[in-house]
């Protein structure tokens, strides 16, 4: 399916799943949704499994939004305790459409759990209370794990899932990924089909130094390689450091959401050579969320200047990431856009891209982790391999039968969409949104002040 396509499907207001490749443009369609929705003035909850993938569409987590925080299970007490809070009352009386990104990385349990607050807020057995709901992630990326006994647990074994009538748009063109040799690799593992000739591809990148960038990012599976080689590569550079402070404003939990999920560091700490990286998309500047570059000098401000691996020069300036609610700023916290970039965890790396990376999946322990690495990089000639195991290019059985599931459900929803005239098409976009209630309007001044946010 297109993105055209996949837009055409959300805007007749349909629960859909949004799924495909690295690369394929998901949270690109997501944002072209949501920013349609704005203009027609519809309450959107914009959430994510994880706090990283929220703050790319100024969101905030599912957890957070929806008042489970990190229980496990609610009692029917824990339900009415929920209903007492003015800020959800009104986020769940106000909004038409939900939608959770990295869906991949929610468990089953929590899927129902939030199924059941939506129906408790709204009085509405409708699946999400009769909100539109739109799910969207890939399976093959990191997977949520089970407390219990470690089992992987994933989020259409919910109880709701089957019951949501939902249509699968499956994306299948490719906005990241320019080399065939690439492509290959990962389609390969992806379908399971990793031979002697995607391991060749591969060997011919190990230890390889000739990547044509000479500032590499260092993908490691492991928290405290990464915060060593951060910390060692720093110290080696001579000069005096420069500190930058995050400053915050707004509600004092969202702000330590923020903090805490997104990739800004509150000291961020630089000095002339140092290798960081943009964790900002920012196209008029000239940089995305993962453009590196060396700090060549400091201007009369005292902020940085970074000569990017593609020898752009950028004069850097604070950036702020926000959490919205109902079109309105309630947390903030601004910092440069940048982080130290020597070495980073793969799970921090969802969502980027890399132009080149030395990339070790030698301690790699979770199906699906050689994925997510190689697929950030947009061509083979930008990866220098220092190692692999046994785990790092497997991905679960499972997966690889609900995928094969997935685009066959996508191909019939495409074959019935091509079905539709543009007239009818149309007709039915404006019939969901003629469905919108006027109830589902911003609120007035009096109403904000009687929030109460937790």
């Amino acid at each position: 399916m297109t993105q055209k396509q996949a837009l055409e499907i959300l805007k007749m207001g349909y629960n859909v799943f949004l799924t495909g490749s690295a690369g394929s443009g998901k949270t690109f369609v997501l944002n072209q949704y949501i920013n349609y929705l704005k203009k027609k003035k519809v309450n959107i909850g914009i959430t994510a499994s994880t706090g990283i993938a929220a703050t790319h569409m100024n969101g905030i987590t599912i957890h957070s939004w929806s008042g489970m925080g990190i229980k496990d299970k609610l009692s029917d007490k824990d339900i009415q305790k929920l209903l007492k809070r003015k800020r959800l009352k009104r986020n769940f009386d106000r909004t038409k459409v939900l939608v959770i990104d990295e869906i991949s990385m929610l468990h089953h349990f929590q899927l129902d759990l939030v199924n059941r607050i939506c129906r408790a807020f709204r009085q509405n057995d409708e699946p999400f209370g009769g909100m539109q709901a739109i799910l969207c992630g890939d399976f093959f990326q990191l997977p949520p794990i089970s407390k219990e006994d470690n089992k992987v647990c994933f989020v259409n074994e919910s109880d709701i899932w089957s019951k949501m009538n939902l249509k699968v748009c499956y994306l299948d063109e490719q906005h990241r990924h320019s080399d065939a040799k690439l492509t290959k690799v990962l389609n390969d593992i992806r379908t399971d089909n990793v031979g002697e000739d995607t391991l060749e591809l591969l060997r011919r990148r190990y230890k390889n130094s000739n990547v044509g960038f000479p500032n590499l990012t260092k993908l490691y599976t492991h928290n405290i390689d990464v915060d060593a080689i951060n910390s060692r590569e720093l110290e080696k550079l001579e000069g005096e450091p420069s500190v930058y402070m995050m400053t915050s404003k707004g509600n004092r939990q969202l702000v330590e959401v923020l903090k805490r999920n997104c990739l800004a560091p509150e000291e961020l700490i630089l000095k002339k050579g140092a290798l960081v990286m943009f964790i900002k998309n920012n196209f008029e500047e000239g940089y995305v969320n993962g453009t590196l570059g060396i700090v060549v000098d400091f201007n009369d401000e005292g902020l940085p200047v970074v000569k990017t691996n593609r020898n752009r020069i950028i004069h850097v300036t604070y950036k702020s990431w926000v959490i919205e609610d109902d079109g309105k700023i309630i947390a903030e916290i601004t910092q440069l856009p940048l982080r130290l970039a020597w070495a980073i965890t793969v799970h921090k790396s969802q969502g980027m891209t890399l132009d080149a990376a030395e990339i070790d999946l030698s301690k790699s322990f979770v199906e699906g982790m050689g994925y997510v690495a190689l697929s950030r990089l947009c061509s083979l000639s930008g990866l220098k391999l220092m190692g692999l195991n046994n785990m790092a290019l497997r991905i679960n059985k499972t997966v690889l039968e609900m995928d094969k599931e997935f685009i066959k459900m996508s191909a019939d929803v495409c074959l019935d969409l091509n079905k539709l005239s543009v007239r009818e098409k149309e007709k039915r976009q404006k019939e969901f949104l003629n469905s919108i209630p006027a109830a589902y309007k911003k609120w007035t001044k009096d109403e904000e002040k009687e929030l109460v946010y937790f």
